[in-house]
């Protein structure tokens, strides 16, 4: 698939362009892009040297794969309006009218949040395409985290691409069942503003104890990202690098037992069952 549309251009979409085009994955003239603000046409033709367009049917008929990364409450406006560019239908075509599309000749890969797979199919046929992705916010600076999960209408080529396009901004894995969507979206597409809470207490708390505002969150601040590098390259799993850290009978042990005294970890999986039990209420489950 040698062009790639997006319907929408906003922070997320433009994010995925740069870092398809950074790793040329694709050229400029391979993507095009709708928006309905002209202000972020503009930016995107200027900055990504790319092809936009305010109308969504372009997209479709230009871009063997097309991402909507529309608004939630956009989609069935989004939805009702391309339905009628497929049709399961063989006709013949009148010289100048242009060749109609069938549901089998578009992959559609979907960041709209909780927006299931089965309004895709609703719109656009039971055996349509779809790659559903739950996103998150980090992408936009190259370290996303997304989950994907395909319709039983697409093949694996089209999950693989799909999955190409976001490990262009970090990483990406499939998941099989989309019920596991809202669990990801407690996860990783919430968890940013969790490690941004800690972040901002941890200075806080540093603050209190006498450290210059900016000082201490400079130092929360390396510190996660230090932990996560660990973490990340260290055979050791969690626990074990936590007993590293915590010497019996010194500082990190006085502070983790508070942590367990205050339920931190009940906190924690409290407020990720919150999250996910949201996710499934704005998703209709």
């Amino acid at each position: 698939m040698r062009k790639l549309g997006f319907l929408g251009g906003g922070n997320m979409a433009e994010a995925l362009m740069r870092g398809l085009l950074t790793k040329k994955m694709f050229r400029p003239a391979e993507l095009i892009a709708s928006d309905v603000d002209a202000g972020r046409r503009r930016k995107l033709k200027r900055q990504l040297k790319i092809e936009t367009t305010a109308d969504n049917r372009l997209v479709m008929r230009e871009a063997p794969a097309v991402l909507f990364a529309v608004k939630p409450q956009n989609i069935d406006e989004v939805l009702n309006d391309l339905a009628p560019l497929l049709s399961e239908v063989s006709t013949k075509v009148r010289k100048g009218e242009p060749k109609p599309l069938r549901p089998k000749d578009r992959l559609f890969i979907s960041i709209a949040a909780g927006i299931k797979i089965a309004r895709f199919e609703q719109a656009f046929g039971a055996q349509a395409r779809v790659v559903r992705v739950m996103p998150n916010a980090p992408a936009m600076v190259g370290q996303g985290m997304a989950a994907l999960v395909p319709s039983s209408g697409a093949s694996k080529a089209d999950l693989a691409f799909a999955l190409r396009i976001f490990r262009a901004v970090g990483e990406a894995v499939a998941v099989a069942d989309e019920n596991l969507i809202d669990a990801v979206t407690a996860v990783s597409g919430s968890g940013p503003a969790y490690v941004y809470l800690f972040a901002k207490a941890l200075a806080e708390a540093g603050v209190k104890e006498g450290l210059d505002a900016r000082m201490a969150m400079a130092m929360a601040q390396q510190t996660i990202r230090g932990a996560e590098e660990t973490l990340r390259r260290s055979p050791m799993s969690a626990d074990e690098l936590i007993k590293v850290v915590a010497s019996p009978g010194g500082t990190t042990e006085a502070a983790l037992r508070k942590f367990a005294e205050l339920g931190f970890s009940d906190i924690v999986a409290e407020a990720v069952q919150a999250a996910a039990r949201r996710s499934r209420e704005l998703g209709g489950n």
